[in-house]
């Protein structure tokens, strides 16, 4: 069994969120992997373990991302979790891809992927990226990819060929099944990833990444990066400071004083 799961490096949720050129910068010093992208490898390395030890020996879970040179702090985490193969796709035209640039590099990237070996049977994704929370990006490698796409699984389980799937919505307990090979996502409820042994940290800060440029996959750079985005952000700019509190001490005209603060700042 081959597995791709897609990962992504972003910056620290606790750090300050600073722009350039209308992009989040991504500082290495104060980035990491997307914490919902570690269920996404925890679910593929317990199928793989789930495995018979000869099936599981001729498989490989392999971590691919699409970003610049920083995007390998997330393939060494996913090393550290025990990932066989990391792949990053860099390249100047992906620079402000959007959520459907992005999709069309990942399904690239797994048809390149296909194409230098064995089928991919799975491709996994956390529920969202923390930078963004769009999670569109699983479906819309299913279409890219022309093969189902269940998301936000809470339980999975891959057997003969079937992926057969737990998911909670507000209504009801729902079980979905589809053929492989397939795309999934999981939510942040669906495991508790593994902690990294020693070994696997100290053996991942030499193992290879492989860097595959756009037109290595294949990529129309008019699909992807700032000339296939959809939307264009004009500006960004840091939040206003917040105003110093104002304390009313009620003496008897708490009311009024609290209406004329409603009044002057045009709160009702």
């Amino acid at each position: 069994m081959r597995i791709v799961v897609a990962v992504k490096y972003v910056p620290d949720i606790n750090a300050e969120r600073r722009f350039v050129d209308c992009r989040v910068d991504r500082d290495p010093g104060v980035g990491t992997l997307n914490e919902l992208d570690e269920n996404a490898l925890e679910a593929a390395l317990r199928i793989l373990d789930a495995l018979p030890e000869d099936e599981r020996a001729a498989s490989e879970v392999v971590a691919l991302t699409v970003a610049p040179a920083d995007g390998d702090v997330a393939l060494r985490k996913s090393f550290q979790m025990g990932v066989d193969r990391a792949v990053r796709v860099t390249d100047d035209v992906l620079a402000g891809s959007d959520y459907f640039g992005t999709a069309t590099a990942l399904a690239a990237g797994v048809r390149r992927l296909e194409s230098d070996g064995a089928p991919v049977d799975l491709v996994i994704t956390g529920m969202a990226a923390l930078d963004g929370l769009g999670s569109v990006v699983p479906a819309l490698v299913g279409a890219e990819l022309g093969r189902p796409a269940i998301t936000l699984a809470k339980k999975v389980d891959v057997a003969d060929g079937v992926l057969t799937v737990g998911r909670e919505t507000d209504e009801a307990s729902e079980t979905l099944t589809a053929p492989l090979p397939a795309v999934l996502s999981v939510a942040d409820t669906a495991n508790t990833p593994r902690m990294p042994n020693f070994k696997l940290i100290m053996a991942a800060r030499t193992k290879q990444i492989e860097q595959w440029s756009a037109a290595d996959i294949g990529i129309d750079p008019s699909a992807v990066g700032t000339a296939g985005a959809r939307t264009e952000a004009l500006s960004a700019a840091p939040r206003p400071a917040r105003a110093e509190v104002e304390l009313v001490v009620d003496k008897g005209e708490g009311g009024t004083a609290l209406a004329e603060y409603l009044i002057r700042n045009e709160l009702v």
